[in-house]
């Protein structure tokens, strides 16, 4: 069978999952008292909510996988790459689950220390790891930092209804475009899996009446995988540039770290430390509704997106201007944003 076809297998066994699921993990969620309290002046939402979305997510992900594996016979390479991510998505999920139940959380330390070993499991035991560079410590050492920072990014950026999910789908899509001619399948059907998982957690997350997070449990997870995948295709086959193609999709979440990391410790605040010095609050705060700003954050990644495609096919006279063109408007919107005072 196709891989095309085995890929719309996966999405819609990983959509329905999550589709069904997702009720169910509200169910829970609502009998074991697993609620979201807004008591904290730093909460942005303004009902007692369930967790335990990030489950539904998690399970939908994980199931498609291994049940399109026993329809399928996948290379050695591939089984082995997958079983890796399983390994790690379930460490960092884990570690999600706990946070999302204890009532006052985990530290910060205890968090790093297990997305530590998550990122060291896949990268020391099944070699996913930064590729383009030489030294083998060097690369490990980077790409464990990468998939910390990313990880912990889709949890930062977690801030309102749809924002750090609608990202990841719009992300993982891309990862899949890009990566569809290459050999690295894995990367074909993590990706197609984490979007249908999304896609299928989405519809409550935005809904009123039938609301529920995905909690620490679902962007940690997010962030874990994407950070995963994204080192796993090549993007240099025209010009070294498009080394960048995984920054560029991933500059909202990376962006929104840099920005409330910096306002923080600007206020003499630990960066670890929650505020409200998030873009999409300071957006709120010049009169956008959620709504818009959903709108507006997710048609810039599908613009990020098409950058980075193009980063990979241009020759590197066009794609160097493109990114002079993608830091100045960055630039522009900071300096912007930077105006905006938050309480």
């Amino acid at each position: 069978m196709k891989n095309y076809i085995l890929c719309i297998i996966v999405f819609f066994i990983s959509f329905l999952l999550s589709f069904v699921t997702t009720p169910l993990c509200r169910f829970i969620a609502v009998k074991l008292n697993i609620i979201d309290n807004p008591i904290s002046d730093i909460k942005t939402h303004k009902i007692k909510t369930p967790y335990l979305g990030g489950i539904a997510i998690a399970l939908g992900w994980a199931a498609s996988l291994i049940l399109i594996r026993i329809i399928t016979n996948f290379p050695t390479l591939t089984l082995r790459n997958i079983r890796g991510l399983i390994y790690g998505a379930l460490m960092v999920s884990g570690l999600g689950l706990v946070d999302d139940i204890k009532f006052k959380g985990l530290g910060f330390k205890s968090k790093l220390i297990i997305q530590f070993l998550a990122a060291a499991t896949v990268v020391f035991l099944f070699d996913i790891r930064i590729n383009f560079i030489s030294i083998y410590w060097i690369s490990c050492f980077i790409s464990i930092v990468w998939m910390i920072g990313i990880t912990n990014a889709f949890n930062i950026l977690d801030i309102i209804d749809g924002l750090s999910s609608g990202i990841a789908l719009i992300a993982s899509l891309a990862f899949l475009f890009i990566s569809l001619p290459t050999k690295m399948i894995y990367v074909n059907f993590c990706s197609i899996a984490l979007a249908g998982a999304i896609l299928g957690f989405l519809p409550f997350n935005l809904s009123n009446s039938k609301k529920i997070f995905m909690g620490d449990t679902g962007s940690l997870f997010i962030g874990f995988i994407l950070a995963s995948i994204a080192m796993g295709t090549s993007y240099t086959s025209v010009n070294e540039i498009g080394l960048f193609a995984p920054l560029i999709i991933l500059v909202i979440p990376i962006y929104e770290t840099i920005l409330v990391s910096f306002f923080r410790i600007k206020k003499g605040r630990p960066p670890f430390l929650g505020s409200k010095d998030h873009y999409a609050l300071r957006l709120e705060k010049m009169g956008f509704s959620r709504k818009k700003i959903l709108l507006i954050t997710y048609t810039a990644c599908i613009i990020f997106s098409i950058c980075a495609y193009l980063f990979t096919k241009l020759d590197i006279l066009y794609a160097m201007f493109l990114f002079a063109a993608i830091i100045v408007c960055i630039w522009a919107v900071s300096i912007k944003l930077a105006t905006v005072r938050i309480d």
